[in-house]
């Protein structure tokens, strides 16, 4: 279990619980820790080289953040990826998505437009070179950019509290995925429509790129249970 988890380096700027609640949440995000998965405070706090104490509160955070299942007398494990909880959190996404963007097709400001661009084309970038890491981070950086165009801080606050769902089936999305022309041609759309201010095409283009993620995502977890 675990295997990739290293020795807790301390951060100057966060608790040494956040930092530890961190490395776990990133690694249940990443699949490091893989759905299913058990999750034990004493080996865990061995492998990370810190006391029982912050391991346990860090995992109860992470249980209300859907992120592990505690079993009664069996045990806490890393949450599974269900078709019905990937179909719940990414119908409300795909809706939220589609309000945003239609919304940031109306209120974007040429600055942030130029940042969409770029942003698109790093992410190009890291496909050609097959860096994961960078597809993943680009890609949360040109929704982030969509939401904050939006100018509607309770779209962004809603958007929020999903996130972490939200980057845990992206990577799954990004890891599994092969039809990488797709992805680009929808984010390329997204761009033009935006940019034209054309609201409604935006929000079918963005409701339609979210729903093609759910058939993906759905499609890779039940190839991994056969």
């Amino acid at each position: 279990m675990a295997g990739k988890l290293s020795k807790i380096k301390l951060n100057d700027y966060q608790p040494l619980r956040e930092v530890i609640f961190n490395t776990l949440r990133d690694a249940i995000i990443m699949g490091e820790l893989k759905p299913g998965e058990r999750i034990m405070e004493v080996h865990l706090a061995e492998k990370m080289g810190v006391s029982r104490t912050p391991v346990r509160e860090s995992i109860r955070k992470l249980e209300l953040e859907g992120l592990v299942t505690m079993v009664p007398r069996k045990g806490t494990f890393v949450s599974t990826l269900s078709p019905k909880d990937i179909m719940d959190v990414l119908e409300i996404r795909a809706s939220l998505d589609a309000l945003a963007t239609s919304l940031a097709a109306k209120r974007i400001k040429d600055t942030e437009l130029k940042e969409l661009d770029n942003v698109h084309i790093q992410f190009v970038n890291y496909i050609e070179k097959g860096n994961l890491q960078g597809i993943i981070k680009k890609d949360v950086e040109f929704h982030e950019i969509i939401y904050r165009s939006s100018r509607n801080d309770r779209l962004i606050q809603i958007s929020s509290s999903l996130r972490e769902q939200v980057q845990r089936y992206r990577v799954v999305y990004l890891k599994g995925y092969s039809n990488t022309a797709e992805i680009l041609d929808e984010h390329d759309r997204i761009i033009k429509a935006i940019s034209s201010g054309d609201s409604k095409s935006a929000a079918i283009i963005a409701e339609e790129h979210i729903k093609n993620q759910e058939k993906a995502i759905i499609s890779t977890v039940n190839k991994s249970k056969t």
